[in-house]
């Protein structure tokens, strides 16, 4: 018997530890293998909300944001590089010199989720900052994404030249902030059951069994 699950992906483009998480995530699923099937929807959340235009150096954004060391700092980049490459996703974090906004990132995911594409849009956003090191505001960037990945060109072009889904995203933003939500990677199954952090395969997988198990 085969048991479907509702998971939503409460995270940030510009967040490492939602690339770990979402990893995890889907080998817990290959491991389960059919006995659970899973939809995904990803549901935005800004780790930097205010974040200008142009980005910030990460080094300095999180010295002020965490008051980390840039000894810290490059012990925390090598705690998820390693974490990554055990999960078959490259950080390449000395490309990340900068942190971005992701909002039009956000409004490109609500529409991607409408059009069933999120998935592919999703882990190519991960990809294209966190191994590629491009910038996840660039609408140039965020264009060829969405078309490689098979979204309408001229639809994706429109979107990020006005405020399309602008206001969806905000009011799901607030909904998840508001059910105390406060961090991310926050996965949430079938409404109830939340598992907070880039935690390993082996806790999704268990919390996948435990939940097909009680129907």
């Amino acid at each position: 018997m085969t048991h479907a699950l509702k998971i939503d992906f409460v995270s940030d483009v510009s967040c490492p530890w939602c690339a770990v998480g979402l990893a995890s995530l889907q080998t817990a699923l290959d491991r389960v293998g059919p006995a659970v099937t899973a939809t995904i929807a990803f549901q935005p959340f800004e780790l930097n909300p205010q974040m200008v235009p142009e980005g910030e150096d990460t080094t300095e954004h999180l010295a002020r944001k965490y008051g980390s060391t840039p000894e810290q700092a490059a012990a925390i980049r090598e705690t998820i590089r390693a974490r990554g490459a055990d999960l078959g996703f490259t950080f390449n974090l000395d490309k990340r010199s900068r942190i971005y906004n992701t909002f039009d990132a956000h409004r490109l995911l609500h529409w991607a989720h409408l059009e069933g594409c999120q998935l592919p849009l999703k882990k190519a956003l991960l990809k294209a900052y966190f191994t590629d090191g491009e910038d996840p505001s660039n609408h140039t960037v965020l264009l060829r994404l969405a078309t490689e990945v098979g979204l309408n060109a001229g639809r994706a072009k429109d979107i990020l030249a006005g405020d399309t889904y602008a206001a969806k995203v905000r009011e799901q933003e607030q909904f998840y902030q508001q059910q105390g939500i406060h961090s991310v990677p926050a996965v949430i199954i079938n409404d109830r059951h939340l598992i907070s952090g880039g935690q390993p395969p082996e806790v999704f997988e268990q919390a996948l069994k435990q939940l097909a198990r009680a129907g």
